[in-house]
């Protein structure tokens, strides 16, 4: 038997509870794996809210990533054998696999080996947030050398990923936070630009860029701000809105569209993990990202798996620097 994360309604944190299930053994395709570590994401706080891309198929088991090591492979599977150290891709529906547990099956597509010099916490920190950068802006929008990128919530992992991103390929990163608590933070990340919820985004970004505006904006949050996000945003620039943060309706700031020729893209990791092309692509990047220490994962704060309430609470609460991970 084998404890696991179920949920049998939707709602807060409280309504996930542990429960002793038999995992089975792996199909074509899938492994088994021991989960060492898991890493908490946005998503999965929404997925058991009943508010993400799909909704839960009730009762469900929840989770996207992982580190784990491989205890049994199913057939049709190459490339893994048992004792393998791995981590666990966010590539998948979580009515189909979950990893908030402590032995699990998951499918060998979304698997690959543990970095080299990582450790089980570290690993399951790092590949939500670098793909989901990656792919916006690498994959997308080739950001490079002289660029600007806009990035709200820089506090989040995928925050703190996307300006290890930019600095990696020499674009200059203009973080964005609500307060002025983790301003120092977000400057020791490797933010060159800081500004917080009380300064004039637009006048601090055209004093930044000397007038030209950002050429990519990467948005998790969404809502009104949008329309200063793109008053903010260069001729024939990119927003990415890539999560729903902010509550109210996103509007579509047309005269800042038609006057600069804008882009506003829709965004997320499964565009990238669902081609097995940019997938590798992705996969590649952030290792070799990873082994030059120009990515470097940063864990706000640790949980055990009986503190997983705990664990969502801390999530929702927007206290945390960087990725909240669960032992097992």
């Amino acid at each position: 038997m084998s404890r696991i994360v179920k949920f049998h309604q939707t709602g807060g944190p409280e309504v996930m509870k542990i429960e002793q299930r038999e995992v089975g053994a792996p199909g074509a395709g899938e492994l088994q794996v021991r989960v060492e570590a898991i890493g908490l994401n946005r998503a999965e706080a929404m997925f058991r809210a009943g508010m993400y891309l799909e909704a839960p198929n009730l009762p469900s088991g929840i989770g996207y990533e992982a580190s784990a090591i491989v205890e049994a492979v199913g057939p049709e599977v190459s490339g893994f054998k048992v004792g393998d150290a791995i981590c666990v891709i966010p590539a998948f529906s979580m009515n189909a696999y979950s990893v908030y547990a402590d032995q699990a099956i998951v499918p060998a597509y979304a698997c690959t080996p543990r970095p080299a010099g990582l450790d089980a916490v570290q690993s399951a920190s790092i590949w939500m947030q670098y793909l989901t950068a990656y792919g916006a802006l690498i994959d997308i929008a080739k950001l490079s050398k002289g660029d600007f990128v806009i990035i709200p919530a820089a506090s989040s992992s995928v925050g703190i990923a996307a300006i290890q991103i930019a600095n990696y390929v020499g674009a200059t990163p203009i973080a964005t936070t609500r307060g002025k608590g983790k301003v120092e933070a977000i400057k020791a990340a490797g933010a060159k630009h800081v500004i917080t919820g009380d300064q004039d985004l637009v006048a601090e970004v055209m004093r930044i860029t000397d007038g030209k505006g950002a050429r990519v904006v990467f948005d998790p949050v969404g809502g009104p701000m949008v329309e200063k996000l793109a008053n903010a945003t260069a001729a024939g620039g990119i927003i990415f809105l890539y999560g729903a943060l902010e509550p109210q309706v996103t509007p579509l700031p047309l005269i800042a569209a038609l006057n600069r020729a804008l882009s506003f893209r829709g965004y997320t990791l499964f565009e990238i993990n669902a081609d097995p092309v940019r997938f590798a692509a992705g996969k590649k990047f952030v290792a070799e990202g990873l082994s030059k220490g120009a990515l470097k994962p940063v864990v706000a704060k640790t949980f055990s798996l009986d503190q997983i309430v705990e664990a969502h609470t801390y999530l929702e609460s927007n206290q945390q620097f960087g990725k909240i991970v669960v032992t097992v």
